[in-house]
């Protein structure tokens, strides 16, 4: 893909939106299993938080959210810094600040997904494991997680590409994602619809990618399905 000499400019921008969802999808899983826990917690503030966390987060735009990290955060770190004596400008990188926002965003959507998979497993299997003479966390990681990881993995492969897409909104800070190079060169060659559709297209192949990706992580993680194969 040449396209006048900057077929190589999307082809790392696409490597940079690869870096930044999948970076942002791990974090992101951690925030969505955390507020999970706190909004099924025997503890009132825990649940208020949880509550707060993904009530905050999915009224806010995703794009607002990366400004308020990038140009926030920053201002943040130079009032805690100025405690220390230092006084320069203190930035933080378009990259940090997008997986900052998009994790934040991401979680706040898979806490609720994480938390109807919990509540859909039996209470009788936490028991059970406790008869067994398993701890909490034992029992949590061996007998839960992976049963919430089957009947969340359809939900969280939709947030997946949803996640994607955003992070588009990570080029107004300028980080040179796809769509920012994708726009620099429609801007040197003055040929938009060509860099833009080439854009698209490159999006495109990356939701395939992440729709057959969940597909085949779907079957792995049903027996079912594995043994009508077999």
């Amino acid at each position: 893909m040449d396209l006048q000499g900057f077929g190589h400019l999307l082809l790392s921008g696409a490597w940079v939106t690869v870096k930044l969802a999948l970076t942002s999808l791990a974090f992101g899983l951690l925030f969505g299993l955390i507020g999970a826990a706190a909004k099924l917690s025997n503890f009132r503030l825990a649940r208020i938080l949880g509550t707060l966390y993904t009530t905050l987060v999915r009224g806010i735009p995703e794009l607002l959210l990366v400004l308020s990290i990038y140009f926030g955060g920053s201002m943040l770190l130079m009032w805690l810094a100025s405690f220390f004596g230092y006084t320069d400008y203190i930035e933080i990188s378009a990259f940090a600040a997008g997986v900052a926002a998009l994790s934040i965003a991401f979680g706040a959507y898979a806490t609720e997904v994480f938390r109807a998979a919990l509540i859909e497993l039996p209470k009788g299997q936490w028991e059970s494991a406790y008869a067994l003479g398993m701890s909490r966390p034992q029992t949590f990681f061996r007998i839960i997680l992976p049963q919430v990881w089957r009947l969340a993995l359809p939900g969280l492969g939709n947030l997946f590409q949803v996640l994607l897409k955003d992070t588009a909104l990570v080029s107004v800070v300028g980080l040179d994602e796809l769509m920012r190079q994708a726009y620099v060169a429609s801007g040197s060659t003055k040929e938009p619809f060509t860099f833009y559709m080439a854009a698209a297209f490159i999006y495109l192949g990356l939701t395939a990618i992440a729709t057959a990706s969940t597909m085949l992580m779907e079957r792995a993680s049903n027996p079912v399905s594995r043994g009508s194969r077999a």
